[in-house]
């Protein structure tokens, strides 16, 4: 009876979000329990519209923003600005982590139920691969809001989050280790590589999962477990299917939108519309880019008195969770690790003359050329702060190299997020403890 309950109520909602898919056309009067490949479409439609916009979030905990103190919407955001995570004030903003346990009893549906009522088929495979990389996706983004930073020496004993993988309404959700969740999340992608058979989504399909997009997945994954071998084999991978970047020296577009020829997965809002509205960019942000040679600069940013706004995202053509500039980033990041700092060199540049003048990437290349191998991996990682200015890497970056100190200043009062601080790992909402004492 519990299960036939979720299946009403996952229903509802998913009819309520797939019109794209015809399911009001081919559901049967009166069905609520899913038996059709469009009626199990239907169900992971709706995971993937559950997905939440915590990324933007974490933007607000980083050193890429300072917050406009007359906005409407400040209260929302002051608590996490200032990264007063016990007792926050009840206005502000919750990160939303049942939601993403809500994506991941969507997949749970498709990976326990569909892969054995439905015939196989191509379409049938595809679903259920990407039910296992969804679920991959929600689990990497979980341990990296709330649970402590990858480190292989701790990962056994660090305290990561829940495990849910059946549908099972009386299961106990104790939290596992760190390792125990990234071992998880690989069985994920492994799995995923066995069913998907698309190599990329058509545009205005692609938020739904690809084989360059869990190959997309895969590197981020091993990134941040610094598995450099693994990741820079997931990357080339991901670039064999699209290897494409945009050049702004011949077009000044957002390689953020859906229907880029960067796009790979057009998924997360990072920066969502109410924040644009409270907060502007930090003077430590606007201080990373040249505005007389890199050409994100005038597209990324617009003066507002002496302070910048921020133009990217707040639109759902600006839905993006992985795009090609991460691969190549990525590229040149693990194949200096692995110490091959020519590739590394060739790989950043390659990225580098088509986001900056002709000029200054004629200069960019002597300094990169004459870089050691410290200076490289800084230069890269700066790279990745301006490309990925408020998309969500940030904050996620930030926890797996240096966890620098950040200081923040509002109302006339200075905060501190130390260097190390405990605060880079997100305590679990109050409502979540509340109802789970386990956590």
């Amino acid at each position: 009876m519990k299960k036939f309950s979720i299946y009403i109520l996952l229903f509802v909602a998913a009819i309520a979000v797939s019109s794209c898919d015809d399911y009001l056309d081919i559901t049967p009067v009166g069905r609520v329990i899913p038996e059709t490949l469009e009626q199990y479409r239907a169900v992971l439609t709706q995971g993937y519209a559950t997905y939440p916009e915590h990324k933007s979030l974490t933007a607000v905990r980083t050193d890429e923003l300072t917050m406009n103190e007359f906005s409407d919407e400040i209260n929302l955001y002051r608590d996490i600005y200032i990264w007063k995570d016990t007792n926050p004030d009840s206005f502000t903003a919750t990160f939303q982590y049942q939601d993403l346990y809500t994506v991941i009893f969507y997949t749970n549906v498709i990976i326990n139920e569909a892969s054995k009522k439905l015939a196989e088929s191509p379409e049938r495979n595809q679903l259920v691969g990407e039910a296992y990389a969804l679920r991959a996706m929600a689990y990497l983004d979980l341990i990296n809001l709330f649970g402590k930073p990858y480190n292989v020496a701790t990962a056994g004993t660090d305290k990561g989050v829940p495990l849910a993988l059946e549908i099972d309404l009386e299961q106990v959700f104790v939290p596992q280790s760190v390792e125990v969740i990234y071992n998880q999340i690989i069985s994920d992608t492994n799995e995923a590589k066995n069913y998907i058979n698309v190599d990329s989504q058509t545009k205005g399909m692609n938020y739904r999962f690809s084989k360059a997009a869990l190959y997309s997945l895969e590197s981020r994954v091993y990134l941040y477990q610094q598995q450099w071998q693994k990741s820079l084999d997931a990357a080339n991978k991901a670039l064999a299917i699209n290897s494409n970047l945009i050049d702004l020296k011949a077009t000044s577009v957002f390689a953020t939108k859906f229907d880029s020829k960067e796009s790979i997965l057009a998924l997360e809002d990072g920066y969502i519309n109410g924040l644009k509205g409270a907060s502007y960019a930090s003077p430590d942000l606007i201080a990373a880019y040249s505005k007389t040679t890199d050409l994100r600069f005038p597209l990324y940013f617009s003066a507002s008195g002496s302070r910048f706004r921020i133009q990217k995202g707040g639109n759902d053509d600006q839905k993006c969770s992985f795009r090609t500039s991460e691969l190549f980033l990525t590229k040149a990041e693990t194949q200096l690790k692995l110490n091959n700092t020519a590739d590394a060199k060739t790989t950043i540049l390659d990225f580098i003359k088509n986001r900056y003048t002709a000029a200054g990437y004629t200069q960019l290349e002597i300094d990169v050329n004459a870089m050691n191998a410290a200076d490289l991996t800084n230069f890269i990682l700066e790279e990745r702060h301006r490309e990925f200015a408020v998309e969500g890497q940030r904050w996620f970056d930030l926890r797996r190299t240096s966890q620098k100190q950040i200081v923040h200043t509002f109302d006339g009062d200075v905060y501190t997020l130390i260097q190390n601080d405990p605060r880079y790992t997100i305590i679990y909402p109050a409502n979540a403890r509340l109802n789970n004492p386990n956590l």
